[in-house]
């Protein structure tokens, strides 16, 4: 193993008198006055035991830096100076040196791609122009987190007192993460090479410096040349006179070439001529015994055909019974005929029948689905990974109440934050599960509805998981289209289907084609057609037509994505994936077209600028990608408040998804969350954010017709209305005379109808007066048996009246004259008491007064009695 490591460091130092070797720095190697130590992408440290200063990283022009926290296997005496390093295209200027040489060391680690493979790192490096190593692979040379030195580099500074330190990529990014620049010993300074000459005449050797060396070089060389230009020209007079000589050979060889061929012409003819004589002779014997052998063919044939004769006037007579007895079956047939006509009525009938039950379950399924929400939001937690648990995170996300759609966080202290989502998924929930409650949104694409996916979410917790999955657990994109070929399939009979796809990125504001194979040519911009849908012109739309087509496409656009690392996540989404799905659908029943589209979206993280702590390049990704996600958050707080105008324009991102975002389309949110507590602000600030999204209220979907079917069939129609129109006079004279014909019918009718009434009023009319004659004797007869029985009674009373008038009288009679006698013996008593007193006398006068009325009312009631 170390003999290929040797080879492999030979094959990579150009410089001879330096080295490369496998460990960290170490005290023993400063030596030498140690100028300078550069701690590169760090801090400037403490001054070491044995007086080495580290200096900040300043003397650098272009890259970025990079920080780890890993452990550095072998990593010397100061392991901390290979957990920074800068990585890009840099180099390093060092001025204000003394002239002279000096030896430079250079310190490299693999902190970055951690995972390899080999070759994904190869870079140059050059000191004061000079390659003093080439095609550089560290992760080939020690692995990952184990240094590798270059030392003893010689450089020589001259009066501008520079050192210029230069990384040239070659595949990858070059990375270094230490500088040290030592002066050079006088040991170590290699003495001027002379070498001497002897003398012919004395025998002496003469010390020549090697400046005359290279002069008397260049002399002894330039003698050399001008004799290998004579040798050139006297090589070229050869070559031309070979050149002649050959063009005269080719020549005869030509004329000797035309003489054979005319010998090989005149052979030729000889023997065609003589083959020819032979075929005619053969064919004349092939003649004869032909004729023999067709003339008993033809016998034979002449007999078999009489025998044909017969059997066909056999068949004949036979198939005359079969006629005879077809045309007694023909009634049978035309009832079977019927039948089957009633049959395919019946199934057109149960066609239409079927039609309608399709459209009434779509309404009917669209309006469970805006029941529900036409912007419904899915909440997704991902476990714990081997980092957090090692660093001692907690969880601070509740789920005791996810069937129920609730979530509680655990924010600070023993406050608890609860949300509310239409669903919400544990670390336990697998892909299965997330694209379960997601179907019902992806098979309105089918039936003619703009639908849009998209993940939300920090950097980290599973946005591209549950979007692309991986090749043993797929996500939402490729179970879409697998479902939609089911659906599709099942379909075939009542639908037929077109499916492409398209792979988007919005990457610093611009539109990328990740399906393109070759250079990008021109700029990609967002166009709005005639009818007022957004497209992408030039974008690479993949006709899919079975699953086995998906995945390759679908790993083609993922291949290309943008991605980086930052301090949240090592290989960090640096742009918007946008995954397109473009369905067209007609229906073999009644023609209808529609023309819809499918948006998945994987969005790039959302986190904070001080959380990533990025420069450079980096900080310019994160700031377009927070301005889109800023622009998206525009569009929802737009939609949410029913504003008349909404800034989808803001962002590439908006602009695309306009079409399918808010308005008439169908929308559903995965809103990604860490459960760390490390990660509850960025938590929190994406919960607040899908809890707006939900809020929103969006207009009632609507199919997308597709217009350019329409206007064939308004051509169609225009023509079918023009046919139609002569037709319809001549229906209208019919109709007209049909008219007359029905005012006539309908009157007799009417009369018809009054005369019947009539009849049946006249019929009516006699039963009452029947009825009525009848119920009429009968009450006569009862009056004739009461009046007889009244008689009776009358007689009966007469004679009682009778006899009352005569008691009556006869008590009168009586009474008033015991009155009488009565009254008198009062006046009689009231003379014998006039001399009483006078209160006596008027209770006397009253009490006369009284009787006297009694008496009165006595004759009263008698005289009534009486008249009775």
């Amino acid at each position: 193993m170390e003999d290929a490591n040797d080879s492999l460091f030979d094959s990579m130092l150009v410089d001879s008198s330096s080295k490369l070797i496998q460990n960290g720095f170490a005290r023993s190697q400063s030596s030498e006055e140690c100028v300078m130590f550069v701690n590169v992408g760090g801090e400037a440290t403490n001054e070491g035991a044995d007086g080495v200063k580290f200096l900040s990283d300043t003397f650098f022009d272009g890259g970025d830096v990079f920080l780890t926290n890993e452990a550095i296997v072998e990593g010397g005496d100061y392991p901390s100076i290979y957990q920074s390093a800068r990585v890009g295209s840099f180099s390093y200027r060092i001025d204000n040196l003394p002239p002279g040489q000096y030896l430079v060391d250079l310190h490299f680690v693999e902190i970055i791609n951690v995972n390899g493979p080999k070759g994904m790192r190869v870079f140059n490096v050059y000191i004061q122009e000079e390659k003093v190593l080439s095609e550089l692979d560290i992760y080939a040379a020690v692995g990952v987190n184990k240094p590798l030195q270059l030392i003893d580099c010689r450089a020589t500074v001259k009066d501008d007192g520079v050192i210029l330190i230069r990384f040239e990529s070659l595949n990858g990014r070059p990375i270094v993460s230490g500088i040290c620049i030592r002066r050079a010993s006088k040991e170590s300074v290699p003495p001027v090479p002379s070498d001497f000459i002897e003398c012919n005449y004395c025998a002496a050797q003469i010390e020549i410096p090697s400046s005359q060396i290279k002069v008397m070089q260049t002399k002894s060389t330039a003698k050399y040349e001008n004799k290998i230009k004579e040798l050139t020209m006297q090589c070229e007079l050869k070559a031309k006179e070979c050149y002649e000589a050959w063009t005269s050979l080719t020549e005869m060889s030509r004329e000797v070439e035309k003489v054979q061929m005319e010998l090989d012409q005149v052979t030729f003819k000889s023997f065609t001529t003589e083959l020819t004589a032979e075929k005619q002779a053969e064919n004349l014997r092939s003649i004869s015994n032909r004729y023999e052998l067709d003339k008993k063919k033809w016998a034979e044939a002449i007999i078999s055909l009489q025998e044909k004769v017969q059997l066909m006037k056999s068949e004949q007579s036979r198939l005359s019974f079969k006629a005879h007895e077809c045309v007694d079956s023909i009634p049978e047939l035309n009832k079977m005929v019927y039948a089957v006509q009633e049959l395919v009525k019946q199934c057109e009938d149960l066609k239409v029948k079927y039609y309608e039950e399709m459209t009434q379950r779509k309404k009917l399924f669209n309006e469970v689905q805006e029941a529900k929400g036409n912007i419904r939001v899915f909440c997704r937690c991902r476990p714990l990974n081997k980092v957090e648990m090692s660093s001692g995170c907690t969880t601070v996300v509740d789920f005791d109440a996810a069937k129920d759609g609730c979530l509680g966080i655990l924010a600070t202290g023993s406050s608890k934050k609860s949300f509310r989502f239409d669903r919400v998924y544990t670390p336990k929930d697998d892909q299965v599960d997330v694209f379960a409650d997601a179907s019902s949104m992806v098979i309105s694409v089918l039936d003619g509805y703009n639908v849009c996916i998209f993940a939300y979410g920090q950097t980290g917790t599973g946005k591209t998981f549950t979007m692309e999955g991986t090749e043993q657990n797929r996500g939402v994109n490729y179970r879409t289209l697998e479902h939609l070929f089911r659906v599709s399939k099942e379909r075939s009979e009542t639908f037929s289907y077109d499916i492409s796809v398209s792979v988007l990125e919005v990457y610093n504001e611009q539109i990328r084609d990740l399906l393109a194979t070759g250079p990008a040519s021109k700029r990609l911009e967002i166009k709005q057609n005639y009818e007022g849908h957004h497209h992408v012109p030039g974008v690479v739309e993949a006709k899919v037509d079975n699953i086995s087509d998906v995945w390759t496409v679908l790993q083609a656009g993922s291949n290309a994505r943008a991605i980086g690392s930052n301090n949240v996540n090592e290989h960090s989404s640096r742009s918007h994936c946008m995954l397109c799905i473009m369905v067209k659908t007609k229906n073999l029943m009644n023609g209808e077209c529609t023309k819809s589209k499918l948006w998945l979206v994987d969005l790039s993280g959302s986190e904070r600028l001080a959380k990533t702590d990025v420069q450079g390049e980096r900080l310019k990704e994160a700031q377009n990608i927070n301005r889109s996600l800023s622009a998206l958050g525009d569009v929802i707080s737009a939609l949410a408040a029913k504003s008349s105008h909404i800034p989808y324009r803001n962002s590439k991102l908006t602009h695309l998804l306009q079409d399918s975002l808010g308005g008439d389309s169908k929308t559903l949110m995965f809103v990604q969350i860490s459960p760390s507590d490390q990660d509850v602000g960025e938590t929190l600030s994406s919960l607040n954010f899908a809890t707006r999204v939900r809020g929103v209220e969006l207009d009632p979907v609507k199919k997308q017709i597709d217009t350019g079917e329409l206007q064939k069939t308004k051509a169609m129609l225009d023509k079918a209305r023009s046919e139609c129109r002569s037709k319809e006079e001549s229906l209208r004279k019919l109709e007209e005379s049909l008219q007359n014909i029905e005012s006539k019918a309908k009157g007799k009718d009417n009369i018809h109808k009054n005369l019947q009434e009539k009849i049946k009023e006249l019929e009516g009319q006699i039963k009452l007066k029947t009825s009525m004659q009848n119920q009429s004797e009968k009450q006569v007869s009862q009056l004739c048996e009461r009046l007889k029985g009244k008689e009776e009674t009358c007689c009966t009373l007469q004679h009682k009246v009778k006899e009352l008038e005569r008691k009556i009288k006869e008590q009168l009679q009586t009474e008033t004259a015991n009155f009488q006698q009565k009254v008198w013996d009062l006046e009689k008593k009231l003379k014998d008491q006039l001399q009483g007193s006078e209160s006596e006398s008027s209770f006397l006068k009253d009490k006369i007064k009284e009787l006297e009325r009694k008496l009165k009312e006595q004759e009263q009631n008698s005289e009534s009695l009486l008249k009775q």
